[in-house]
């Protein structure tokens, strides 16, 4: 029998649209990159806050700049965060997130710098951000059905274990998640290149089928409207290569076993955009780690399965990742950043049903408020997925 069933709950926070988080974060949150320094000065002056700063922001447009609100709001809006403190250079686009994040139900205030300064955002923000803290510690878990987990998934600096092991794990987890009533998500369009028809053949229905393939023709449609006649050294990666994998088409397969053998592909989403059902949902996304997993973020995912083969170190501010490796090197030289060791599958002291309920149960301990390796190691990455150059 698997460790998890219909009977199985986690204790999670119940926000008031009904979505469940498994942290309890306070967020300062700048809309662009002049509002970093207070953003941070904020962070500093209130303990129990995070402020997550990034590059971006400024003379952004059209669907670059929908996709740099639809992420600051879906990050707000993420069932891991209590309440948020947005502040921005300007009032009307600090603003526009407040209003975005707002319509979680969730606790919300926005800062502008321009006419005050950064002393007097600072002061205003801070004491704003202290009652947030306040109301957040104010909250307590409750018990909550399976089936109100939402979790994502993406690899990272994958060999030939990867496809072999670690992939097959969270596939194997994935399918258990799936009969549950879970919603779950995959992407990295980049990565299915080879297997793409793979993925269509398990799709839902025709409409998702064209929907997926519509995106999937986009990627390419890309990298041919740059000329770019292969990816080498991207795709796959230096890293890939050193660790066995030849070709992108041998990357895609092994990548594909994320999704298991019972998923079917129930629905597909742009970048960071939210799913509207449960289910299993492509999302169209860069294969950067700290990419993809941001973009996970701002779509609402409470917890991240992250397989890796030569090793890779990604955490992310709002949403825990959890760490698996099949490579018994990698797990020896690298054992601080890996949560989940499966290397007894190719070495035969474990079958993989026996992995994939080994991961879950590593889920359910971090839904239940346990750090992942990436969490107490101070990893954050927030990184925004740009596609045009600034105007």
């Amino acid at each position: 029998m698997s460790v998890i069933d219909q009977n199985t709950t986690f204790h999670g926070y119940r926000r008031s649209n009904g979505r469940v988080g498994v942290r309890n974060h306070v967020i300062i949150l700048p809309v662009d990159d002049l509002s970093n320094a207070a953003a941070q000065a904020v962070e500093n002056n209130i303990k129990g806050t995070m402020a997550l700063p990034h590059p971006y922001g400024r003379l952004q447009f059209g669907a670059d700049l929908d996709l740099h609100f639809r992420t600051l709001i879906g990050a707000g809006c993420n069932p891991n965060v209590a309440a948020v403190v947005v502040i921005g250079i300007e009032e009307g686009w600090t603003k526009r997130v407040v209003d975005g994040i707002a319509q979680s139900g969730k606790p919300v205030m926005g800062f502008g710098i321009e006419l005050h300064g950064d002393h007097d955002t600072v002061m205003r923000a801070s004491k704003a951000a202290k009652e947030m803290v306040q109301y957040a510690t104010s909250l307590e878990r409750e018990a909550c059905p399976i089936s109100d987990l939402w979790v994502s998934t993406k690899c990272g600096e994958s060999d030939t274990t990867s496809g072999c092991g670690a992939n097959p794990t969270v596939g194997n987890a994935f399918d258990k998640l799936y009969g549950l009533g879970t919603t779950l998500v995959f992407g990295e369009t980049s990565e299915l290149t080879g297997g793409e028809q793979l993925v269509a053949a398990r799709c839902a229905n025709d409409q998702v089928r064209e929907r997926f393939q519509f995106m999937f023709d986009r990627y390419q449609d890309m990298i041919n409207r740059w000329k770019t006649d292969d990816l080498s050294e991207s795709q796959p990666t230096k890293g890939n290569i050193a660790g066995g994998l030849t070709t992108i088409e041998e990357k895609a397969l092994g990548n594909i076993q994320k999704i298991g053998k019972k998923c079917r592909v129930d629905g597909v989403l742009d970048k960071a955009e939210m799913p509207t059902h449960s289910g299993l949902w492509f999302m169209d996304s860069s294969s950067a780690a700290a990419e993809m997993v941001t973009l996970c973020a701002a779509s609402g995912f409470a917890v991240h399965f992250f397989p890796t083969g030569q090793g890779n170190v990604i955490g992310n501010p709002i949403m825990p990742v959890i760490k698996i490796c099949a490579n018994p090197r990698t797990v020896r030289t690298m054992s601080e950043h890996i949560d989940v060791d499966v290397s007894g599958l190719l070495q035969r002291e474990q079958n993989l049903d026996q992995a994939g309920d080994k991961l879950l149960e590593s889920m359910l301990a971090t839904a239940n408020g346990r750090w992942t390796s990436a969490e107490a190691l101070g990893h954050r990455e927030f990184v925004l997925t740009r596609l045009f150059e600034s105007a």
